[in-house]
């Protein structure tokens, strides 16, 4: 999944015109700046996947809202089938649509990152790094202070991430000099991996997205942060006592 986040960024990017999938605010800045010099076509360029994106975060929770409670397949995998199919169809429009393919790829960016906000039952982005560095970031500060193994394993999956995903993205731009616009067809396979895997069911499993279960995980936070508060109280009981 951070594989393909990063390719579908780079692919939007170097090939379709220097139009951001993934990162709206980027797109934000561009659109501003094309509109505050009267330059309403420019701007709109950056406006159409900023409104698909937008449109794919609805969508997406829209299904999830309707079809959480499926016992066939995970409400996840429709999704995903969706992408691989979107994704699959912008390898085929034309340099002179890239506005078309722009929209279609950020409104399978937005479909992600609104699906998969979680890794191992913390907050997680698939399709960006910022979020993903602050929480890395922060974990390893609190493992500083505290020497949680926990701590430290989390923020190695943050930074993990990060990794992954700048592979996708620079294996994205190499792939785009050889192959142009068909480069989003490895995104497709990278995907429907990510499909397959999801019919094994771990024992750690995330927890269904239920107000319960919302509860449930606040009260682990919450007697996570207790006990790295008193290990910290003991430390320094022990350093005043020597």
């Amino acid at each position: 999944m951070t594989l393909s986040g990063g390719l579908q960024d780079a692919y939007s990017y170097c090939v379709r015109g220097g139009v951001f999938a993934n990162a709206q605010t980027g797109n934000i800045i561009l659109m501003s700046q094309r509109f505050f010099d009267g330059d309403w076509g420019g701007g709109l360029w950056f406006l159409i996947p900023l409104l698909s994106f937008v449109c794919g975060i609805f969508v997406a929770e829209q299904v999830r809202a309707r079809y959480k409670r499926l016992r066939t397949v995970h409400w996840r995998q429709p999704i995903v089938l969706g992408e691989i199919v979107l994704l699959f169809a912008v390898g085929f429009v034309p340099s002179s649509l890239d506005f078309i393919a722009n929209a279609l790829v950020s409104f399978s960016c937005a479909m992600q990152v609104q699906t998969f906000r979680k890794m191992k039952g913390c907050a997680y982005a698939s399709t960006m790094c910022v979020g993903n560095l602050r929480s890395g970031t922060a974990s390893f500060s609190a493992y500083l202070r505290t020497r949680d193994p926990a701590l430290l394993k989390k923020a190695g999956q943050y930074f993990g991430g990060i990794v992954l995903f700048a592979l996708g993205a620079g294996g994205g731009c190499r792939l785009a000099a050889l192959w142009g616009q068909r480069t989003i067809w490895v995104c497709c396979g990278l995907l429907f991996v990510s499909f397959a895997l999801m019919f094994i069911r771990e024992d750690g499993a995330e927890v269904p997205d239920t107000p319960r279960a919302a509860i449930r995980e606040l009260r682990l936070d919450a007697a996570h942060a207790e006990i790295c508060t008193g290990v910290e109280e003991l430390r320094k009981k022990e350093r005043m006592q020597a």
